[in-house]
């Protein structure tokens, strides 16, 4: 089975290129969905435990969550030690069931892949990028969202550039969906074929 990660800066279109993956039959890991999950159970003692007052009748409060963790670098790292983890065991059984399926191909969706050595865990990568103008139109077009909490956000992620040089495909969604969905399933045919080929060999 090919694992492909899927990632991409903020306002790339990730999410809708997630879509249509999953439109097309691809079996595909949310690692936000995978977040709220665990954060209703597993996760939910554990960060009580390290933020008290952060959870209601056992599920964890994003909100208030988020307002002990924005701006405290040490307070997120420890969130994230927390989190991350459970994320990657979350997939790590995902991918044992699509395997045990006999899938030929599972999409991992890691936003940070780059920037936390995410690379080993697949065997290729699709980046997602649109032009810039378009990104930040996107992002601030979104509920709550300011100039200076888009640029923080940005500070912490990998520049576009180079993520588009270091992905084995790269996926612009700045032309509509119509031209993504035809690039992604250009793609999927691509693995399906890399993966016949493994098998003949």
């Amino acid at each position: 089975m090919i694992v492909l990660g899927l990632t991409g800066s903020i306002g790339m279109g990730k999410s809708a290129t997630a879509r249509i993956f999953q439109e097309e039959g691809v079996p595909f890991h949310d690692s936000d969905e995978a977040v709220h999950r665990l954060y209703a159970g597993v996760a939910a003692p554990l960060v009580e435990a390290a933020f008290p007052g952060t959870t209601v009748k056992g599920v964890v409060d994003r909100a208030e969550l988020g307002k002990r963790v924005l701006g405290n670098p040490a307070a997120l790292k420890r969130l994230e030690e927390i989190v991350h983890p459970l994320v990657r065991a979350d997939a790590d059984r995902f991918l044992a069931e699509q395997r045990a399926a006999g899938a030929q191909l599972a999409v991992l969706d890691i936003p940070l892949l780059f920037e936390t050595g995410g690379r080993e865990r697949v065997d290729k990568v699709v980046v997602v990028s649109a032009p810039a103008e378009a990104q930040r139109e996107r992002v601030l077009a979104r509920p709550g969202m300011t100039p200076e909490k888009f640029e923080s956000i940005l500070a912490k992620q990998m520049p576009d550039a180079e993520k588009r040089r270091l992905a084995d495909y790269v996926v612009d969604t700045g032309s509509g969906f119509d031209v993504t969905r035809a690039h992604i399933r250009r793609i999927i045919a691509e693995l399906a074929g890399d993966r016949a080929g493994q098998a003949d060999r």
